[in-house]
């Protein structure tokens, strides 16, 4: 049956998630972007209009709904627009690409989206609001926890353990049997080949931790 869907947020990462659910008709008929910047309201994205702000979600009580809300420098933004929200959890819509392939028996939290080329090797449970961007590697008994986001590439071997809301970058690698802590940050490219406490980034061949960075600007996409 094709549900109503919101999408909070209208940034970049807002467009790939209407774009997957369109290659989902039978699944989605999208309804309109939330997001709570003001300038943004009535604005049309790819066809489809900014609504209002967040909080709308709560006048449209048949809407499935999908926060498309992430940042290296705020890994935690999706966690608190969720909390913010405070919708129960049938209330939120789980998203795979027809493009992404997904080991049969595998579990997906509510408001978790698996874009194209995603692959989930092996029956394993993701946690809620996961995002895990095109071409992203879950393998064997991986443990992803509720909020991580995955950039494009990024692969997980076998045995990892990704704590809540942890960001890992574009092409990372992460070795079988390591645990990447919560609000964790992972640079592009990096390949971690031992445990990163949680809040830490960590980037680099081997990735090491990177001290005293440099706040990251404030992306339009936490606007919401």
């Amino acid at each position: 049956m094709t549900r109503p869907l919101l999408l909070v947020g209208a940034g970049g990462l807002a467009r790939e998630v209407l774009a997957a659910a369109r290659a989902l008709p039978d699944q989605f008929t999208p309804l309109g972007l939330l997001d709570d910047d003001p300038v943004r309201h009535g604005v049309t994205l790819d066809g489809l209009q900014v609504l209002g702000p967040a909080e709308l979600v709560h006048q449209h009580e048949d809407a499935l709904v999908l926060v498309c809300v992430a940042s290296p420098g705020r890994p935690d933004g999706r966690a608190k627009v969720v909390r913010r929200l405070n919708l129960p959890a049938e209330r939120y819509a789980t998203l795979v690409h027809p493009m992404a392939s997904v080991a049969a028996g595998t579990e997906l939290g509510e408001g978790t989206v698996l874009l194209a080329g995603a692959v989930i090797t092996a029956p394993q449970r993701v946690g809620a609001h996961v995002l895990a961007m095109p071409h992203v590697l879950f393998t064997h008994d991986d443990v992803v926890g509720d909020f991580v986001t995955c950039a494009g590439r990024a692969a997980l071997a076998g045995a990892v353990t990704v704590a809540e809301s942890a960001y890992l970058g574009a092409g990372s690698l992460v070795r079988q049997g390591v645990r990447v802590g919560a609000r964790a940050v992972i640079g592009m490219g990096a390949v971690v080949l031992s445990d990163i406490p949680d809040g830490q980034t960590w980037a680099g061949v081997p990735a090491k931790q990177l001290i005293d960075r440099a706040p990251c600007p404030k992306p339009r996409e936490e606007t919401a």
